[in-house]
């Protein structure tokens, strides 16, 4: 499901179930995050699907990538793998007015 940043960033930090989760490839990711993000690059395919359906569908999913329409597939994606509850950051990153800080080496 697609919401607004201003949605999606309130709903994830009063969920106590919630993953924030990055879908762009390592060299997005290093040029920063939204905290607390994990990163599963959906370009890899087969290997997001295994990564994937390793998580917890119980919790609830907050996902961006870089403006809107790989993090849109990945909610596709993980609802048809059994995740109830994906939220889609409408305009990803590029329109994100929240906190940015950078990764962790990996």
């Amino acid at each position: 499901m697609d919401i607004t940043q201003e949605q999606w960033w309130q709903e994830a930090q009063q969920d106590s179930n919630a993953v924030i989760l990055d879908v762009r490839t390592e060299d997005e990711w290093n040029q920063g995050i939204i905290p607390g993000a994990i990163n599963i690059d959906i370009y890899k395919g087969q290997g997001f699907i295994y990564q994937v359906d390793e998580l917890d569908k119980s919790k609830t999913y907050y996902i961006y990538c870089r403006s809107g329409g790989r993090s849109g597939q990945a909610c596709n994606l993980m609802q048809q793998m059994g995740f109830a509850k994906t939220y889609n950051l409408v305009g990803g990153i590029m329109e994100w007015n929240g906190p940015v800080e950078m990764p962790e080496e990996k």
